[in-house]
């Protein structure tokens, strides 16, 4: 049975609202049923209903029956808190129908879906059409994408030749054209890399700089597409990614390279789009590999992710990395045993050099790659008045970082070196997590 801290059960809060709900619901009075197996603990909350709340924890995985579209709501955070306070409160036991049928549907699931992934590669495998009929369909988008790339490479001729110095905020209107015809040729990570390049326009004092690396990038690709033919596998997969172009997961679970590791959470962020699909981030280090990985998914609003990650929690996992120059993008394939965030546990060791020398091996391999996974060891937290860095071996990082949380972590560090994970953006650093060297506390943002 796995046991978690109280501090990362709060972590899986969606918000401090929710983290503070839970935390006023964990007296004992306030649950007539507390049950647990190895499998799960469960209970029911007496409020202005009697709500059934259980937890898979080989998740861990939240259900109740009130109707909050928080997830996990403040009844699945306050029962496992109080199992992570005092276990012993929990009747150990067979699960009720309740539970057990949920857990039966879970496992159900995750059969289904791994039976019809091996269907589906099977189907694929005895069609002999399926190939070729792909192979059109791809020459296809690929002669669309190519008439558009060259009216882009034209357009892209056209603003150098005339300067940055012409361009005005009437400009982003021209430049949204390009975009929509970039979508029309089926290039639309293309439009996206043109839309990013006009927020830029007239943005600050260095926009000309911005501007200017964010066209080249655009070039690159062009050179790229019209280079296709000569690139390998790993750089064509990045390509058709810049592209818009989607790598279906169940190929990526059938052909790609797998790795099976204890993986710790680096980080988890979750941020939604303009298409209102919630993205979630988890980024994570193997232990016995040193490798990387981001596990990235999206829901509707109103849906729920599969599984939950605490920040600086280690998983026993199988992940299936996607095709590319830079593998980092990965899929989960198999999860086993979860160990919480452990003071006793030895801490991850790097140097500056380390982090960098991966980042530039990324950036040459991949230069599309927007964020980057940095862990930044004896770093010190300082602010100049305006904004918070973080001063790590000869560099001081800009960080994104609201004031609350800049100033809570500051008040945690005691202007002591701490151990940071975030993403780097190429510009700044946003941090997801903190830790003393000695493992006497935890931070991530709220």
């Amino acid at each position: 049975m796995q046991q978690f801290s109280a501090e990362s059960v709060l972590a899986l809060a969606p918000d401090a609202a929710s983290a503070k709900a839970a935390n006023g619901l964990t007296k004992p009075g306030q649950w007539p049923l507390l049950g647990a197996s190895d499998a799960a603990v469960w209970g029911e909350c007496q409020g202005s209903s009697r709500y059934q709340t259980q937890v898979d924890l080989s998740g861990p995985s939240f259900r109740c029956s009130c109707p909050s579209r928080k997830f996990p709501c403040k009844h699945g955070l306050a029962l496992l808190l109080l199992w992570a306070k005092n276990p012993t409160q929990f009747q150990q036991g067979q699960p009720p129908a309740w539970v057990s049928e949920w857990l039966a549907s879970r496992t159900e699931r995750s059969q289904k879906k791994e039976e019809k992934q091996q269907q589906k590669a099977a189907e694929k495998a005895a069609d002999p059409k399926a190939e070729e009929t792909a192979l059109k369909t791809a020459q296809k988008r690929w002669s669309r994408i190519d008439k558009g790339v060259a009216e882009l490479q034209q357009w892209l001729l056209d603003q150098v030749a005339q300067g940055l110095g012409h361009l005005t905020p009437a400009s982003r209107d021209a430049w949204e054209s390009m975009a929509a015809r970039l979508v029309d040729a089926q290039a639309p990570g293309l439009a996206q890399r043109l839309r990013y390049a006009a927020a830029a326009l007239l943005d600050g004092p260095q926009w000309p700089e911005n501007v200017l690396r964010r066209l080249g990038l655009l070039q690159l690709a062009c050179n790229a597409i019209q280079r296709r033919d000569a690139l390998d596998e790993g750089a064509s997969a990045d390509l058709r990614v810049l592209m818009g172009w989607p790598i279906d997961k169940d190929t990526v679970l059938a052909q790609a390279t797998k790795a099976t590791d204890q993986w710790q959470v680096l980080g988890v962020i979750q941020e939604e789009r303009d298409n209102n699909l919630i993205e979630r981030r988890v980024w994570l280090h193997g232990v016995q590999t040193g490798q990387r990985a981001l596990v990235l998914d999206h829901i509707f609003p109103g849906r729920v992710f599969e599984q939950s990650w605490m920040a600086l929690s280690s998983v026993q996992a199988t992940l299936a990395f996607y095709p590319s120059a830079a593998p980092l993008r990965a899929l989960v394939v198999q999860t086993q045993a979860i160990t919480p965030p452990d003071d006793q546990q030895p801490p991850l060791t790097s140097t500056p050099a380390q982090e960098w020398q991966a980042v530039a091996q990324r950036v040459a391999a991949n230069p599309w790659g927007s964020l980057h996974p940095l862990r930044c060891q004896d770093a010190i937290l300082t602010y100049d008045g305006e904004r918070f860095h973080l001063h790590w071996g000869d560099v001081a990082l800009p960080l994104q970082l609201h004031l609350s949380d800049g100033w809570a972590l500051l008040a945690l560090s005691g202007g002591h070196p701490m151990t940071v994970h975030g993403e780097w953006d190429g510009s700044s650093l946003r941090p997801l997590t903190a830790r003393s060297p000695e493992g006497f506390w935890i931070w991530s943002p709220v």
